[in-house]
């Protein structure tokens, strides 16, 4: 509250103008900013770390939990990431190797040597590359052409899902589509793959975030990272002796 108080002094002459000193009382405005800036913080949404957020994969449901990570032949998915490097230690390529089902090998009678078939006809099993490509037109190329016509299925409902939420006069929510999106990427009745992602000592952290952006891309729920082994660096080394373009064997 603001108050005027009239200074008295000792001797007054005659017509001459009263001084008079204000004061204003600052409390109550102080309690006011108090509870002003109390409303505020309870009520405004922070802004959030700008963090990137990695979706890892789901855990779902299983009658018997040994065989968690077991799959068909046909659905299962490797892949293998590596990097190539310059002098500098920069990154030059980061390629994609992968096979469906079972790896393919055979025996040299020769030597005795393991190695995988140069057959193309052998295409269950055998070892390929592709390059991390985004789509051309509307056009999947690369590893995300080879995921998309693996889960071609799941795709291919999505697709007519997302036709239903934008058909004219459609009520349907976006909570409501995300969640039958889910459930569409999590039906054990439709053919979907096994993605088994393994990472070789040389492969850096931006080839395995493109990854798991591409199973997000591609609706692709059953995936895991996994150890690169003994096994797997025999067969990628010699895919890489067949087909030095792709890169040195790894050491």
């Amino acid at each position: 509250m603001a108050e005027i108080q009239q200074k008295e002094t000792g001797k007054k002459k005659k017509g001459a103008q009263k001084k008079m000193d204000i004061h204003v009382d600052f409390t109550p405005m102080v309690d006011m900013n108090m509870l002003l800036i109390s409303f505020f913080m309870l009520c405004t949404t922070m802004i959030k770390s700008q963090t990137l957020n990695i979706s890892l994969p789901s855990n779902e449901k299983k009658e018997n939990l040994e065989k968690t990570n077991e799959a068909k032949d046909s659905e299962a998915v490797t892949i293998y990431l590596t990097t190539q490097y310059d002098d500098d230690h920069n990154v030059v390529d980061n390629t994609v190797f992968y096979y469906f089902g079972m790896p393919y090998v055979e025996v040299d009678e020769a030597t005795g040597r393991i190695g995988t078939p140069t057959s193309e006809s052998k295409a269950q099993g055998v070892v390929k590359a592709e390059k991390f490509l985004s789509n051309d037109h509307g056009i999947q190329q690369g590893i995300r052409k080879v995921l998309h016509d693996r889960n071609s299925e799941v795709l291919s409902r999505i697709d007519e899902l997302k036709k239903e939420k934008l058909r004219p006069g459609s009520q349907m929510t976006d909570e409501e589509y995300t969640a039958r999106v889910r459930e569409i990427s999590k039906d054990s009745t439709i053919s979907r793959p096994v993605v088994i992602i393994k990472a070789t000592p040389d492969a850096s952290w931006e080839s395995v975030i493109t990854t798991l952006d591409e199973m997000q891309i591609n609706a692709i729920s059953r995936y895991q990272l996994e150890n690169f082994g003994g096994m797997d660096s025999l067969l990628l080394n010699d895919f890489l002796v067949k087909n030095p373009e792709y890169g040195q064997p790894l050491r």
